[in-house]
């Protein structure tokens, strides 16, 4: 089963962008929420690319403001996970390609920005087909949208925790304490994936086994 963790790499890069003289730096017609939307589209069409030639997905993206500077997130992931060493290299990559972007093309960020690129953690919801294959064997919690009865009449949405035995591009199954259902990505909405204690405290013991065994190791060669 694939370990999932928030492995975050941050840069902060001093930018141009400095306001003209006379008056305040002018901001999008549209205000600062159709500022920071378009924004976004810029940096997408920027690093889009670049994530996917170093072979990830490029899950999520976002632009906020932080006093006078710019916070861009980015959430990558692959099929196995994506670790620190992977998350440096694709943070480095991206901001080469910013730094690129504003030399040929101009304003893509403005000003000063903070760079973070990282894995989704667990409360990331399961909304793509690749979301749920990559959390086989993980409980999770899900609605299910209501149909129809057998007599025609509507169903209500109703909650669903089972875990994740098989998912593919078109459906998902599931196995709970009741039966093994499966039902297309339709039919669904976000998936949550939930902690489960135990399982923490079995991995615990498992690290704690580890540990005794190396020190044992150590004895031996003493």
């Amino acid at each position: 089963m694939t370990q999932r963790g928030r492995a975050t790499r941050t840069t902060g890069r001093p930018r141009g962008g400095q306001a003209p003289r006379g008056g305040p730096a002018p901001r999008s017609a549209q205000g600062p929420r159709g500022d920071l939307a378009a924004r976004r589209e810029r940096l997408r069409a920027v690093i889009a690319p670049v994530v996917a030639e170093a072979g990830y997905d490029l899950e999520d993206l976002a632009v906020s403001r932080a006093g006078r500077r710019h916070v861009v997130r980015v959430i990558v992931d692959a099929d196995g996970g994506i670790n620190l060493d992977a998350v440096a290299d694709v943070s480095r990559a991206v901001s080469a390609a910013l730094d690129a972007a504003e030399e040929t093309g101009g304003d893509i960020v403005a000003g000063e920005y903070q760079l973070e690129v990282s894995s989704p953690g667990v409360d990331r919801p399961l909304t793509l087909p690749r979301h749920w294959r990559r959390n086989v064997g993980r409980l999770v919690r899900v609605t299910v949208r209501g149909g129809g009865t057998a007599d025609g009449r509507p169903a209500g949405d109703r909650q669903v925790t089972g875990r994740v035995v098989e998912a593919d591009d078109e459906h998902v199954v599931l196995e709970t304490d009741a039966d093994r259902a499966g039902w297309a990505y339709a039919e669904l909405g976000p998936g949550r994936v939930q902690v489960e204690f135990s399982r923490l405290d079995e991995l615990a013991e498992s690290e704690d086994v580890d540990d005794d065994d190396d020190d044992d190791v150590e004895d031996e060669e003493r």
